[in-house]
C-alpha cells in the first residue's frame, strides 16, 4: 500500500474542551475511508486540519509528494459576486485562469485578447478540463453557467462546490457531508462517480447507504479513542457490536472486582498504610474502567403524543405558484391516522413550499386546507430555529417543559430526557454557543418532540445529525402514535421510517407511490430500463451463447463499427491538429479564432466518446481471440 496521508499524533483543544489527543492513522492509495463520530467530537475540525485550513496543537500531517488534493467543505464558501463558471474554474489555478481569460475574450470580440487566451489554453492544456467541467456540471443539473452564485439555493451552491472539487481529478479527495442538500438523484450520481473513479477518499457523512456502497474502511471516534474497521458500513456495524459486547463484559468483570476492592479501600486509614501502594493505584484504574459505558444502541425514546381524532388533514384543489414557477397544481389529498409519508424530488420542485402551504405558514393561491381539531403539528424546519446562544442546554429544554410524559404514561425529568437524547450531564450545563452545529440541530429536534405533537413534519432532519442520533430518532418514529411527513434525501432513513411516498416531479405535478423507498428505487430503475430499451433501434439478434464461460466474438456489425471508428478517430485527431496549428499561426480573424476554438472543444468531446466505444469493442475482440 502506497501511503498517501499520514496523521501523526494530532491533538486539538478549544480552551478546556479537548477534541482529540495524539491520534494517528495512515490512508493509502485507493482506500475510501469514512469517519464516524458523534456530533461535537471534532470530525470537521480534523478534516480542516488535514486540509491545512486549521491549526493543530501538536503532531504532524505528512502527504505523499505531488498529490492533487480536493476538498469539499460542509458549508462551502463561494464568491457570491462571481458566476457559476467562474467559481468552478477558479479552483483549478492556472487552467482556471486560462479558461476564464478565454471566456472573457469570447465576449469582448477583440482579436488580440482572443489570441492571448488561446495561447494560455494551449500552454496549460486547458481544453480537456473545460469539457470535463461542463460535463460534470450538466450531470449535476447545472446548465446556466453564467448565473450569479448569490441567486442559487443551498443545494445548488453545494453542487457548484462539488463540481469545483471534482474537475481537477484529485488524487485524494476530502468530503465533509457531501450528500447534505443534494437530492436523491444527485446522491446516486455522486455514489456512482466515486465508485468508478480512482480517487483516494476521506469523508464524513451520516448517509449510511453512501458509506456502505463507497467505503473500503471505516474510522470511528468513540470516547476519544480511534477504532479502524477494514470494511464497509455493514461490516463496521457487525464488528462494532462485537467490540462493544467484549468491552461490556470487561466492564462487568471490573465492576464485580471493584466491589471487593471498594470494601478494602473503605477500611480505616491505618489499615491501608500497611498495604502496597500499587494496589491503591490499581483501584482508581479499576474504578475508571468500571464506570465506562459504551453501548447506546438500545436507546429508545417513547415520548407521548397528543390524542389524535379521526379527522386529520384534507387538502382540496391546492394551487401555488411563484411567478412562472408552478409548485402545486390542483393537488388534493386526505391524510390518514398513523400515515407515514416521505417526500422526494429534485431540488427546486417545491417540497419545502408544499409543507409550508399545508401547515398554512404561507397561503395557497387557491384551494382549501381542512385541519382536524385535535391535530398538533410538530414542524422541524430545514433552516432550524433561533436558540439563544447565552442559554444553557438544560434551560432551553426547561422553557418547554419540566417533566416529559412517555408513551407508557411514565414521566422523566428534563435532565433524564436530555440524557436519553445523547446530551450527557456535562453537556446539559454547557452554553448553547459551545455546541457544534450538529448538536444544535439535535437540541432543536428535541424541543419539537418535547411538545408532544401528533402530526410530525420533518424537513431534511438528517442534515448535520450524527448517525447515533439518527438511530435514536428512527427508533422514536417507529413507535410514534401519529402522522409522519418527512422530506429527506437519506435513503436509509426513508427506508426505516416511511411506508409511502409523494414524488415531486416539477411543474406542480405530484404522484404517489405506495411502498418503501427501495420499492420505489427498483421500480424507477425498471421504468428507465424499459424506456431505454424502447428507444434503442432494432438490431439483428446474435446467436445465443452455448456456454457462459466462453467469451463472445464481435458481430459483423460490431466489426464494421470498430473499423469505422478507427478511421473516424484518426480523422478527428488530424482535424484537431490542423485547428491547433491554425490557431498558432496568428493570421486568423477574431471570428475565425472563436469558431476554431469552439470546434476544438467539440473535437475533444467527440474523441473521448468514440475512443471509449472503440476500446470497449477492442476488449471484446481481444477476449475472444
Amino acid at each position: 500500500m502506497i501511503p498517501y496521508l499520514q496523521v501523526e499524533d494530532i491533538s486539538k483543544s478549544f480552551g478546556d474542551l479537548v477534541l482529540f489527543t495524539d491520534i494517528k492513522f495512515t490512508i493509502g492509495k485507493d482506500q475510501r475511508v469514512g469517519l464516524i463520530a458523534r456530533n461535537g467530537a471534532g470530525k470537521t475540525t480534523l478534516l480542516r486540519i488535514i486540509a491545512g485550513l486549521e491549526s493543530k496543537d501538536s503532531g504532524s500531517i505528512v502527504w505523499q509528494n505531488d498529490l492533487r488534493l480536493g476538498y469539499l467543505e460542509q458549508n462551502p464558501v463561494l464568491d457570491p459576486q462571481k458566476s457559476i463558471v467562474e467559481n468552478v474554474f477558479l479552483s483549478s489555478e492556472h487552467k482556471g485562469e486560462a479558461i476564464l481569460t478565454y471566456q472573457k475574450a469570447m465576449i469582448s470580440h477583440q482579436k488580440h485578447e482572443m489570441q492571448v487566451a488561446l495561447d494560455l489554453m494551449e500552454k496549460h492544456n486547458a481544453w480537456d478540463i473545460e469539457v470535463k467541467a461542463r460535463q460534470i456540471l450538466t450531470q449535476l443539473k447545472i446548465t446556466d453557467l453564467e448565473q450569479p452564485v448569490d441567486t442559487l439555493s443551498g443545494g445548488q451552491q453545494k453542487r457548484v462546490a462539488l463540481a469545483a472539487a471534482l474537475i481537477n481529478e484529485p488524487d485524494f479527495l476530502i468530503l465533509d457531508e457531501p450528500t447534505n442538500h443534494l437530492d436523491l438523484d444527485m446522491v446516486e450520481w455522486l455514489e456512482e462517480f466515486l465508485k468508478t473513479s480512482r480517487i483516494t477518499l476521506l469523508m464524513v457523512t451520516h448517509d449510511r447507504f453512501f458509506l456502505d456502497r463507497i467505503c473500503t474502511d471505516i474510522i470511528e471516534f468513540d470516547h476519544k479513542e480511534l477504532y479502524w474497521y477494514k470494511g464497509n458500513y455493514a461490516y463496521y456495524i457487525e464488528k462494532r457490536q462485537e467490540r462493544i459486547e467484549a468491552r461490556s463484559a470487561q466492564v462487568d468483570k471490573a465492576s464485580n472486582l471493584l466491589k471487593k476492592e471498594l470494601d478494602w479501600m473503605r477500611r480505616s486509614p491505618p489499615a491501608r498504610t500497611t498495604k502496597a501502594k500499587y494496589r491503591i493505584d490499581a483501584f482508581y484504574e479499576l474504578r475508571e474502567k468500571a464506570s465506562q459505558r459504551f453501548d447506546s444502541s438500545n436507546v429508545r425514546i417513547k415520548v407521548g403524543a397528543a390524542r389524535l381524532g379521526k379527522k386529520i388533514l384534507e387538502a382540496k384543489g391546492l394551487h401555488k405558484s411563484f411567478g412562472d414557477i408552478t409548485i402545486l397544481k390542483d393537488f388534493s389529498y386526505t391524510f390518514n391516522r398513523y400515515e407515514r409519508l416521505g417526500i422526494v424530488g429534485d431540488n427546486g420542485t417545491g417540497k419545502s413550499t408544499f409543507i409550508n402551504v399545508i401547515t398554512q405558514s404561507i397561503p395557497a393561491d387557491k384551494g382549501v386546507i381542512d385541519v382536524g381539531e385535535t391535530v398538533v403539528f410538530g414542524y422541524y424546519r430545514q433552516e432550524g430555529m433561533a436558540i439563544r446562544e447565552d442559554m444553557r442546554v438544560i434551560d432551553v429544554a426547561r422553557e418547554i417543559a419540566e417533566v416529559i410524559t412517555l408513551g407508557d404514561g411514565k414521566t422523566l425529568s428534563v435532565s433524564q430526557f436530555l440524557n436519553m437524547f445523547l446530551f450527557a450531564p456535562d453537556v446539559q450545563n454547557s452554553y448553547v454557543h459551545k455546541l457544534s452545529g450538529g448538536e444544535k440541530r439535535r437540541l432543536y429536534l428535541l424541543t419539537i418532540l418535547m411538545r408532544s405533537p401528533n402530526f410530525l413534519i420533518l424537513d431534511e432532519p438528517t442534515n448535520d445529525l450524527d448517525i447515533e442520533t439518527l438511530n435514536v430518532l428512527e427508533s422514536y418514529l417507529e413507535n410514534f402514535p401519529g402522522v409522519v411527513l418527512v422530506v429527506s434525501h437519506d435513503r436509509h432513513f426513508l427506508e426505516k421510517v416511511v411506508d409511502g411516498l409523494l414524488i415531486f416531479e416539477g411543474n406542480g405535478e405530484i404522484s404517489g407511490f405506495p411502498g418503501s423507498y427501495t420499492d420505489y428505487y427498483e421500480w424507477k430503475k425498471e421504468q428507465q430500463r424499459i424506456q431505454q430499451q424502447d428507444a434503442k433501434p432494432e438490431v439483428p439478434k446474435s446467436k445465443p451463447k452455448t456456454s457462459k464461460s466462453k467469451p463472445r466474438k464481435l458481430t459483423f456489425a460490431e466489426r464494421k463499427e470498430m473499423d469505422a471508428l478507427s478511421e473516424e478517430i484518426e480523422r478527428l485527431e488530424n482535424e484537431k491538429a490542423e485547428a491547433e496549428q491554425k490557431i498558432g499561426s496568428n493570421t486568423l480573424s477574431h471570428e475565425e479564432l472563436t469558431t476554431l476554438a469552439e470546434r476544438i472543444a467539440e473535437l475533444i468531446s467527440l474523441l473521448d466518446t468514440k475512443g471509449e466505444r472503440w476500446l470497449e469493442l477492442m476488449e471484446i475482440d481481444e477476449n475472444a481471440g
